[in-house]
């Protein structure tokens, strides 16, 4: 099992998609919120992703395809 830590950043029109969700549900990728911000017109999550590398791919691939930014996080996210 991988496991990854990733920032995404939203575009206003997608808030309220349950993007989370179906990385879960269509990847079976494991999902942690390590923390996050959200208005109604925009929004930030960093979250550390479980899964197999091809799963992993997959569902990153799907997000980005989405308009969704992903860019890699290192470091203590309790603490930053």
């Amino acid at each position: 099992m991988v496991h990854i830590r990733v920032k995404f950043t939203y575009p206003p029109e997608l808030i309220k998609e349950p993007v989370i969700y179906t990385l879960a549900t269509q990847y079976g990728v494991v999902t942690n919120i390590r923390r996050a911000e959200v208005s109604d017109t925009a929004g930030w999550v960093i979250l550390e992703l479980s899964g197999s590398e091809d799963k992993l791919k997959h569902a990153l691939v799907a997000i980005r395809d989405l308009g969704i930014r992903v860019d890699p996080v290192e470091g203590d996210l309790i603490e930053g």
